[in-house]
């Protein structure tokens, strides 16, 4: 239920935050102009997708590295260093998914025939 709620708010959130879009007129050819409106919203949930997943490895790799410290602290400067290994290939994913976002989005496909 509580998951719920949270999935109806943010539901309405983007119904809110998204109605500027269905009312705004543009220059651009009615089909191209669809297009870069999806290009956006794709984008926007290809880095949401992304920042929750990475977020969710994160809180798994830190939890499971304390387990393992806590059960054995001598091999913590080990446990330590592949975490942070995996800690920074697990934000660069994050990263290159905003970059191919942002690629998506500022292409002008208005310019493009």
């Amino acid at each position: 239920m509580k998951h719920l709620k949270a999935f109806g708010l943010l539901v309405v959130f983007v119904l809110v935050a998204g109605a500027p879009l269905l009312a705004q007129q543009t220059g651009l050819d009615p089909m191209r102009a669809n297009l870069y409106k999806w290009a956006i919203i794709m984008g926007g949930a290809a880095i949401a997708i992304a920042a929750a997943a990475g977020a969710y490895c994160q809180a798994k790799a830190i939890s499971s590295a304390l387990e393992g410290i806590s059960r054995n602290p001598g091999s913590a400067p080990h446990i330590r260093f592949l975490l942070i290994f995996g800690l920074v290939l697990i934000e660069t994913l994050v990263i290159y998914t905003l970059l191919i976002a942002i690629i998506i989005v500022l292409i002008q496909w208005g310019n493009y025939k």
